[in-house]
């Protein structure tokens, strides 16, 4: 188990501690010719070997504020630049553990050294070492962490969002049902709603199951050799009847007998996604086409439709969990806004890929791109245009 920050901090402050202690004691006193004041020996042996193997950005300040030894990645971060610390609440940090000898924590955020990073966020600790002025600051990136559990408390804020929206409307049914016990034909109108609701709070519960086994991007536990064919035609039946219902003509096209290494079940759970959204989102008297090809050393599978098409500035966000276009059609459509979220993990535990291109009032092609089993690249044939699903 990887140490915490805290404990890491608390384990290096002690040891290098120990290090200038000794040195103090071993070493002759240093007077600054400038002005006057002790400022001690050199660093101690050992503290730079103990500073280059730190995970965290490490920084030693003199009497004077003076950066004496500083880890790469204090620099690669910005926080030091030449033999000066750049962060002004670090160095106010440094300076009142300098004059009251109290070790300090704290959480800072400066300007982001990272590509498209706009701040980076830090927990520090710093500590006196010895008696001349030094002082020690480590500094933590915990940009990331921080990112998750903002992710984390989202994520629980619509899943409670979208389970209380089934759950309060059976509590209704429940009671109207309950009013409406000397009319039957109310209570069969209102059972039906009942079932509708219980319906979706059942897919919904299903997608979160699938997603949170699959979000992590973790390895598939057990690949095996996958067909394409036979994971597109149990999706398509999974389809079959909402296709059917809306007179939609559910198409497969391309290169037959493709195999990726991978697993069956989440591929069928994808393409299903994929599918019924291409389903729910066009027009009746429509074709839904699902085409296969080859393309290198990868197997493309895409699935096209003639429908409502998504706005371009939606493009970027149509992966995310919960998100929707048009939340009330999505609703209306037993949607869970968790489906193209499941395809993007999938694709991900594949080590592979999703894409998508839409136009609106045209259509959409969302495109899986995964490994063929073998890894053996093979000649691209011409793509199955779009226009075979109009």
């Amino acid at each position: 188990m990887a140490m915490s920050f805290a404990a890491l901090a608390g384990f290096v402050v002690g040891a290098l501690a120990v290090l200038f202690y000794r040195n103090q004691i071993e070493a002759p006193k240093r007077t600054d010719s400038a002005d006057g004041v002790e400022t001690g020996a050199a660093l101690p042996q050992g503290v730079a070997s103990v500073l280059a193997v730190l995970p965290s950005s490490a920084v030693v300040l003199d009497a004077h504020d003076r950066v004496l030894r500083a880890s790469s990645a204090a620099r690669a971060f910005g926080l030091v630049k030449g033999d000066r610390l750049m962060a002004a609440e670090l160095l106010a940090l440094a300076r009142q553990v300098r004059r009251d000898g109290e070790i300090r924590e704290s959480e800072i955020d400066v300007a982001g050294h990272k590509f498209g990073q706009e701040t980076t966020n830090f927990a520090v600790r710093v500590a006196p070492l010895g008696s001349y002025g030094q002082v020690l600051v480590l500094a933590e990136d915990q940009t990331e962490r921080r990112r998750v559990e903002a992710v984390r408390r989202d994520f629980v804020a619509n899943v409670s969002h979208e389970l209380k929206t089934p759950v309060g409307a059976l509590s209704l049914l429940a009671e109207t049902i309950q009013d409406a016990a000397d009319d039957p034909d109310a209570v069969t109108r209102f059972a039906g709603r009942m079932q509708h609701e219980a319906a979706r709070l059942t897919y919904l519960v299903q997608d979160l199951i699938t997603l949170s086994r699959i979000q992590g991007a973790e390895p598939i536990p057990t690949p095996g050799q996958v067909a394409i064919d036979e994971a597109v035609h149990d999706a398509i039946d999974h389809c079959n009847t909402k296709a059917v219902a809306k007179d939609i003509t559910l198409v497969t096209g391309g290169t037959e007998g493709l195999r990726i290494w991978g697993d069956d079940e989440l591929l069928v759970t994808a393409l299903r996604n994929l599918i019924d959204n291409a389903v729910a989102y066009s027009p009746e008297h429509t074709r839904v086409v699902v085409s296969v090809r080859p393309a290198g050393d990868s197997v493309e599978i895409s699935v096209s439709d003639q429908g409502i098409g998504i706005p371009e500035e939606s493009l970027e966000r149509i992966f995310e969990r919960f998100f929707r276009v048009d939340a009330a059609r999505s609703r209306a459509t037993g949607g869970t806004g968790l489906g193209l979220a499941i395809v993007k993990h999938v694709a991900a535990a594949h080590a592979g890929e999703v894409s998508v291109w839409s136009k609106e009032g045209s259509g959409s092609t969302f495109t899986l791109r995964l490994p063929a089993f073998g890894g053996t690249a093979v000649a691209v044939p011409p793509s199955i245009p779009l226009e075979a699903a109009k």
